[in-house]
C-alpha cells in the first residue's frame, strides 16, 4: 500500500513531462492573446477527459453470459451484487484535470504565485487527510477521499480494482481529492521547463537539476516518515520524492544526449513513443478492450461450463508462458511483445509523418 516501485513513476513522470512541456508552449499562448490562452486549455482539457470517459466505455458492447449486449451508463453486478458501470475517471482524466488546474494558476500567478499555490495545495492536502480520519488517515478504508468520489460519483462509476475479501470494493486511485498533489506534479514540471529555458544548455543547468533533484528526493523520504509516500491516495510527499527523481532522470538524459551526443538505435526506439504519447496510451488501452470480445474455447470448467480465453490471453498461455519454466519470465516475454507490436504501429505512423495531437 505505501512505498514506491519503478512501475509507480510512470505516472507522475507523464505528469511531470506535461509540466516541461507547458513551459515552452505557455508564453507563445500568452503572446497570442487571453482568449487564444483560455481557449487552448479549455478545449484541450476537455477532448483528453472526454476521450478518458469514452475508453472506459469502449466497446461499448460486453458479454452477459452468451449473449453480445449493450454496456450500460449503470447497472447491478450479478456476480458481487453491488452497482457497476462506467469509470468516470482515470488516467486520462486526472492528466486532464491537473493539466487544466496547473495551467490555470500558472497563468494567473506566474512562477512566484505558483510557487506558493503549490506549496498550499501540498500542505493543504495533507492537512485534508489528517482532518478527515485523524486515527486512520491514510489506509484506504481510511481515508477521506473516497467518501467524497461516493457522493460525487456513485460507487457504481468508481475503480473497483482493489479487493476486501475477495470482492471488488469502490476505490478510486484517480480520484477527486488526490489531484490536489496532481496538480503540482504539473506545476514542478513546468518550474523545470522554465529553469532549463532561462539557464539555457549550460553545465550550470544540468547541476542544478541534480542537486535540486536530490534535495526533493530527501525531502520527499523525510516526509514519508510521517505523510507516507503513497500512489494510490497520491500523496504529497509521492509528488516530491517522484519529482525529484523526475529530475534526476532529465538532467541526465540532458548531459548524455545533449552535452555527450550519447544518440543511436535506443534513443531512436523511444523517439516514435514521444511523438504519438497520446494516441499510443488510447490505442494500448482501446486494443486489449476490443480483444476481449473475442473469445476462444478453453476447455469446461468444474460445473460444466464453457471456459474462454481473449486472444491476448491465448498468446501468453500457448505461447509465452510454454518457453519458460518459471512464469515469471513468459509474463516478462508477453510484455516485451506487447510493448514492440505498438511500436511497429508508431513507428510506421512517423515513417509517414502521421501525428495526433489535442
Amino acid at each position: 500500500w505505501h512505498g514506491c516501485t519503478p512501475t509507480d513513476l510512470v505516472f507522475p513522470f507523464f505528469l511531470f513531462a506535461v509540466g516541461n512541456a507547458l513551459a515552452f508552449v505557455m508564453p507563445r499562448l500568452e503572446a497570442a492573446g487571453e482568449a487564444v490562452v483560455w481557449r487552448k486549455i479549455l478545449k484541450r482539457s476537455f477532448l483528453i477527459f472526454f476521450i478518458g470517459l469514452m475508453l472506459n466505455w469502449f466497446p461499448f458492447i460486453k458479454w452477459d453470459h452468451d449473449m453480445i449486449v449493450f454496456k450500460p451508463w449503470q447497472y447491478m453486478d450479478e456476480k458481487y451484487h453491488q452497482p457497476a458501470g462506467v469509470r468516470i475517471l482515470g488516467v486520462l482524466q486526472r492528466i486532464a484535470l491537473s493539466y487544466l488546474f496547473a495551467s490555470i494558476i500558472i497563468h494567473l500567478f506566474k512562477v512566484r504565485g505558483a510557487f506558493v499555490a503549490a506549496g498550499v495545495l501540498l500542505l493543504g492536502y495533507w492537512f485534508l487527510c489528517l482532518a478527515g480520519n485523524p486515527a486512520d488517515p491514510f489506509s484506504m478504508n481510511g481515508w477521506f477521499g473516497t467518501n467524497v468520489d461516493k457522493a460525487i460519483l456513485g460507487e457504481g462509476h468508481m475503480y473497483h480494482g482493489e479487493f476486501v475479501n475477495r470482492v471488488p470494493v469502490a476505490f478510486d486511485p484517480e480520484g477527486f481529492m488526490s489531484l490536489f498533489a496532481a496538480i503540482v506534479q504539473v506545476i514542478f514540471g513546468y518550474f523545470v521547463g522554465d529553469y532549463i529555458i532561462k539557464k539555457g544548455k549550460t553545465p550550470e543547468m544540468v547541476n542544478g537539476l541534480f542537486v535540486a533533484g536530490c534535495v526533493l528526493i530527501f525531502t520527499g523520504f523525510c516526509w514519508d516518515m510521517v505523510f507516507p509516500i503513497n500512489k494510490k491516495i497520491w500523496t504529497s510527499s509521492y509528488t516530491v520524492y517522484s519529482t525529484g527523481l523526475a529530475m534526476l532522470v532529465i538532467s541526465v538524459m540532458i548531459y548524455i544526449i545533449e552535452f555527450k551526443h550519447w544518440r543511436g538505435w535506443w534513443s531512436r526506439f523511444f523517439d516514435v513513443f514521444g511523438k504519438n504519447p497520446l494516441f499510443i496510451f488510447v490505442l494500448s488501452g482501446s486494443i486489449p478492450r476490443l480483444q476481449a470480445m473475442v473469445r476462444i474455447p478453453n476447455g469446461f470448467a468444474a460445473n460444466g461450463a464453457h471456459q474462454y480465453l481473449t486472444p491476448f490471453a491465448w498468446f501468453y498461455e500457448h505461447i509465452c508462458k510454454p518457453i519458460f519454466d518459471n512464469p515469471n519470465n513468459g509474463s516478462l516475454l508477453y510484455a516485451i511483445c506487447m510493448i514492440f507490436m505498438y511500436w511497429i504501429i508508431v513507428w510506421w505512423m512517423d515513417k509517414k509523418k502521421i501525428y495526433i495531437k489535442v
